[in-house]
């Protein structure tokens, strides 16, 4: 996944960016909406983190562009707190609204749960390697033949197959599959990801999943 951090401030902005790049996520940075703007003629991102009070255009009307303009998720990153700054960063098209200072860990649970809601809302046929999978009807098919998975399963093999040779984190995979469900552990993950893979290699599937240690999961198709 690709997050972009637009602030002003270089020490929140490396923050961010260090906290985000620890759990996977690969970051692009700019001061400004102009580079950002900029930015983005060049590079796709699944998510902006976007401080409000900027130089130039503030984060309320860079946020409406993202969104509005370019189908981007974005959290608003500010020193504000009062209830009509709030109300004018959900009304401009933020996803979410994190006020400084805040807990790094606080910021990666809001952009996984960001990220977990842009995830369900992508296309319904995805497909990686023989693996094609139909999100609408539930269903796993592996060259032609179909293959029955459990709900918990169909949704981590979903989720890593439109991720595809990108790194997914474990947070994302908790927050996708489990959502408020917090007392999962992460053994009740692993046990998941090594039935799928069991699954996988039982009916010849041409793709694998990978542990990347520190981070999560990454599934890449065999060569």
């Amino acid at each position: 996944m690709k997050i972009l951090v637009v602030d002003d401030d270089l020490y929140i902005q490396q923050l961010v960016a260090i906290h985000l790049g620890n759990e996977g996520y690969t970051v692009f940075k700019a001061t400004d909406a102009e580079q950002a703007l900029l930015l983005l003629e060049e590079q796709l991102v699944d998510l902006a983190i976007v401080d409000v009070m900027m130089p130039g255009m503030d984060g309320f009307d860079l946020t409406r562009i993202l969104t509005r303009d370019l189908n981007i998720p974005v959290i608003l990153l500010t020193a504000k707190g009062q209830l009509e700054d709030k109300e004018k960063g959900f009304l401009s098209g933020s996803e979410d609204y994190v006020v400084k200072p805040f807990e790094p860990k606080e910021l990666l649970f809001r952009v996984a749960v960001v990220l977990r809601r842009s995830e369900r809302s992508v296309q319904e046929n995805l497909q990686a390697g023989n693996v094609a999978i139909n999100r609408r009807n539930f269903e796993v098919a592996i060259d032609d033949e179909t293959v029955i998975l459990p709900l918990k399963e169909f949704e981590i093999l979903s989720l890593l197959v439109s991720r595809a040779n990108l790194a997914t984190p474990r947070g994302l995979l908790f927050e996708y599959v489990w959502g408020e469900e917090h007392d999962v552990s992460e053994m009740t993950l692993n046990t998941h990801i090594n039935r799928i893979r069991d699954r996988l290699k039982r009916y010849g599937a041409t793709v694998e999943i990978h542990t990347m240690r520190g981070i999560g999961y990454k599934l890449e198709a065999l060569k």
